[in-house]
């Protein structure tokens, strides 16, 4: 795999002192491509760079298809928690999206609050690519990881 395609698989975006790491990779276990069913993961690890506290409040994704075909995606924390980050705190989840294509895009933000204050501020997720050729997982090695939800 190119270093470009690599890159274009992750995505690693500061915002307000919050950095927000993620990564897909295809599910070809889960998936029915005939009929037109992909399913991929992702991880996302949120750092709390900053020097206060903050919680995360709500999700917010774009999720696009290989057709470019847009569907949003909001709600309430993530994985049903909203994790509270202190300085240097760091919270680790993955979770999956299904799209129709076999490839497409996801990016968004964290509605983020402070705690020190209670200013409200948007977290980026930067654009990160879902294609069969990231590195690819079968069901045997999800088994140790941690129930995902949908986003």
């Amino acid at each position: 795999m190119t270093n470009t395609l690599q890159e274009s698989l992750m995505s690693d975006v500061t915002t307000h002192g919050v950095r927000v790491g993620a990564n897909a990779f295809y599910l070809p276990d889960e998936s029915t491509p005939e009929d037109s069913e992909y399913v991929f993961g992702y991880r996302v690890v949120i750092l709390n760079d900053s020097d206060r506290t903050v919680t995360l409040l709500n999700r917010h994704w774009d999720l696009i298809d290989g057709k470019g075909e847009k569907r949003v995606i909001d709600g309430e924390g993530v994985v049903g928690q909203k994790p509270r980050l202190g300085p240097g705190e760091a919270f680790k989840y993955h979770s999956f999206a299904v799209l129709p294509t076999p490839w497409g895009t996801m990016e968004g933000h964290y509605t983020m609050r402070a705690e020190d204050d209670g200013d409200a501020f948007e977290a980026a997720i930067g654009r990160f690519y879902l294609t069969q050729e990231s590195v690819q997982h079968t069901r045997a090695d999800q088994a140790d990881e941690t129930k995902a939800q949908p986003d």
